[in-house]
């Protein structure tokens, strides 16, 4: 976890397609850019140009066979409003493809492949007017054909956001605790056993996962790596985890070290304090489900969050553990809009998981990055990658979609 804003990875290509495959009717504009619709926008596809606005959300012609479908939505609307553009089905109230966002005099594609059944178009405007197209008939057998999904309100993620609060509201007491006995190593110059409950600490902080943002100021006094400080290392200020690991690492001595030890406790206690006024964003619970594991790759995996003690194979295991709470906490949400998406979450998490315990020694310490061997190092890469792939689709299946 850290306050660095995290950035697009690389993935391994092999496993994109069956994450493309799992959200090409979803958001396609919005996550695929410029490849969405790529099957739809093919030979064969129907559908044609539609005009939206304040009047209606377009006719889609009547009867259409069953497979590629693309439609170029034309928004003509002269009241300012934005609108989301959905293909819905009338039976069963699934999504199945949208465009988040369409201008005024704007145009967009609106691709999707779908099954033999009945659809239309459902357009959500800004100003709160919602509009419903005629519907429009398929038939024959199509291949490829996505899997609806159930829209998500708001007040969905509400319930969850409460339970990740409560989650965190328990894990602070055990951080302000081995935040302590970190600071009393240091009181009594003892930084052997500094090294080993600095460790201990910052794991508790690293699991947190989901709620930095909700940590405000904090967030970076008790995480912030020297990435982007004026003097690195060197600033004045540097406080928190990665300061202490430094200081310990390049042999500072404890009195050199006690002020970042007592100013992490006073950190860490206001954090507890301030914690029940913030409110964590329902919107990052889903976000942070993909984005912790994705600042491990970018941080902790290239060395970059390392500062001498060789522990950031802990920390993505830490990382994992955050991971693992906010899916068991996003369950109810996920499993009824994506019902293999979590049991292959859970497979890629324990093969991550495994090849990171492989490299904790029986008493504790872990392999530094530099010293893991090529092939288990690129094992490490590779499942993070396959995992990241499977975590993607979360926070667009978990947008709300009030009136689709």
């Amino acid at each position: 976890m850290h306050t660095n804003p995290s950035s697009p990875t690389r993935r391994r290509g092999a496993r994109r397609v069956s994450w493309r495959a799992r959200i090409a009717g979803l958001s396609l504009i919005a996550v695929l850019a410029g490849t969405a619709g790529s099957t739809a926008a093919g030979a064969g596809a129907v559908g044609g140009p539609i005009s939206i606005g304040e009047t209606g959300c377009g006719t889609p012609a009547a009867h259409m066979p069953a497979g590629p479908i693309l439609f170029t939505v034309t928004s003509t609307d002269t009241r300012n409003a934005y609108a989301s553009v959905y293909v819905i089905n009338l039976s069963g109230g699934l999504v199945f493809a949208e465009i988040p966002s369409l201008a005024p005099a704007k145009v967009l594609p609106l691709s999707t492949t779908l099954s033999a059944g009945t659809y239309a178009l459902r357009c959500v405007f800004t100003d709160g007017t919602v509009q419903t197209s005629p519907p429009f008939t398929l038939t024959g057998t199509a291949v490829g054909a996505v899997t609806g999904y159930p829209p998500m309100g708001d007040l969905e993620l509400e319930q969850p956001v409460r339970a990740y609060t409560a989650y965190v509201e328990a894990a602070l007491p055990t951080l302000l605790a081995d935040s302590t006995t970190l600071n009393a190593d240091i009181a009594a110059g003892n930084l052997t056993a500094a090294k080993t409950d600095w460790l201990t600490a910052h794991l508790d902080y690293e699991r947190l996962g989901a709620a930095y943002n909700a940590f405000g100021e904090y967030d970076g006094e008790i995480n912030g790596l020297a990435t982007g400080l004026p003097q690195g290392t060197d600033t004045p200020g540097w406080t928190g985890f990665f300061a202490i690991e430094h200081a310990l690492w390049s042999g500072r001595s404890a009195a050199a070290v006690q002020p970042l030890t007592k100013n992490l406790v006073s950190k860490v206690k206001a954090l507890i304090r301030d914690f029940p006024s913030e409110e964590v964003d329902p919107g990052d619970l889903p976000l942070r489900a993909h984005e912790i594991l994705e600042n491990s790759l970018q941080f902790q995996l290239t060395g970059i969050a390392d500062y001498g003690s060789g522990t950031t194979l802990a920390t993505v295991y830490a990382n994992t553990q955050g991971t693992t709470e906010i899916l068991s906490i996003l369950k109810s949400l996920l499993a009824p809009r994506d019902q293999s998406l979590l049991p292959t979450i859970d497979q890629d998490l324990k093969r991550l998981q495994s090849d990171l315990l492989a490299q904790r020694a029986s008493n504790g310490t872990w392999t530094p990055l530099a010293d893991v061997a090529p092939a288990q190092r690129r094992r490490i890469d590779s499942d993070t990658g396959a995992l990241l792939e499977e975590l993607a689709p979360i926070p667009n299946l978990l947008t709300p979609r009030n009136s689709a």
